[in-house]
């Protein structure tokens, strides 16, 4: 996995955080064998033995001895947190080793990382997986967590192509389909498809839990509330970072969106049951062909 691969050397796998993400990244490599020593590094002792219990790391260690021992690292924390982890291993990196992330924003994390490694950057390569789920810690990991799922990789004008082509198989060995684009078009588009329905889904399940009769309304809800709330359970902590790191992509979309909501609600109140119906049947009919791709 190093730009100096070689056939006899035992390579080691250093994961920074091994939460949902981070534990089913370790899970799938134990699984396909790419490594022969997979290290963890995390803030919560319990979540760091329930890893090892799981098999998604074989030793717990610090910052320094991961960035020590790894020849690939990935960084898998909030973004916000993207360059003191950054910060912290670059003395400390082995000269072929290779660093990615998962995180959900990328233009602050390439920042970041530019900032905290400097001449080093170009042993960097920012990635982000289109994977996970409502539960998080090592306890929801799964081997097959990025079978089939999709993993966005922004290279950077400073990696060498073979350092991009390490990272690519890196993820293609978790059973992961890679796409490549830039830092600007990745922001953007996950603003509006990913960023954007967790705000909404923060916002309805507030709405509710709020509300005088929230226990009577949560107790006749149904699979639609269910399907609409689910991703409210996913970590505070992870979407307020995402959301404060891909503001003005974020607030765009969340604009756009309040403009269409105000002119639902007209139609609601006008009455006006054809433009609603107009609106409601394309709405439906771009739903169906996305899900018939």
């Amino acid at each position: 996995m190093t730009q100096n691969t070689s056939a006899v050397k035992p390579l080691t796998l250093g994961i920074v955080g091994v939460g949902l993400i981070g534990a089913s990244i370790g899970l799938a490599h134990k699984k396909a064998k790419t490594f022969d020593k997979v290290l963890g590094v995390g803030r919560s002792e319990a979540n760091l033995n329930e890893a090892i219990k799981l098999g998604a790391i074989d030793q717990v260690v610090s910052l320094e001895q991961c960035a020590k021992e790894s020849d690939v690292i990935v960084v898998c924390v909030p973004v916000a947190q993207t360059f003191s982890i950054l910060h912290a291993i670059e003395p400390h990196l082995k000269q072929n080793a290779l660093i990615t992330d998962a995180g959900s924003t990328k233009t602050d994390v390439i920042m970041a990382a530019k900032t905290a490694l400097g001449d080093k950057v170009a042993q960097f390569i920012p990635a982000h997986p289109i994977a996970g789920g409502a539960q998080h810690g090592a306890s929801a990991a799964k081997a097959d967590l990025y079978q089939g799922k999709e993993v966005i990789i922004c290279p950077l004008q400073e990696n060498a192509p073979a350092a991009v082509e390490a990272i690519n198989k890196f993820w293609l060995g978790m059973g992961a389909n890679t796409h490549r684009m830039s830092a600007l078009q990745h922001d953007a588009v996950f603003a509006a498809i990913s960023h954007l329905p967790h705000v909404l889904s923060f916002a309805l399940m507030l709405q509710v839990a709020n509300a005088e009769d929230a226990n009577v309304k949560l107790g006749h809800a149904g699979a639609g509330f269910r399907d609409f709330t689910r991703i409210a359970a996913s970590s505070p902590e992870m979407w307020r970072d995402i959301s404060l790191a891909n503001k003005t992509a974020l607030l765009k979309e969340m604009d756009q969106y309040l403009n269409l909501t105000k002119q639902l609600r007209d139609m609601i109140a006008k009455e006006d049951g054809d433009a609603l119906l107009k609106a409601f049947t394309r709405a439906s009919a771009e739903r169906q062909k996305w899900e018939g791709r």
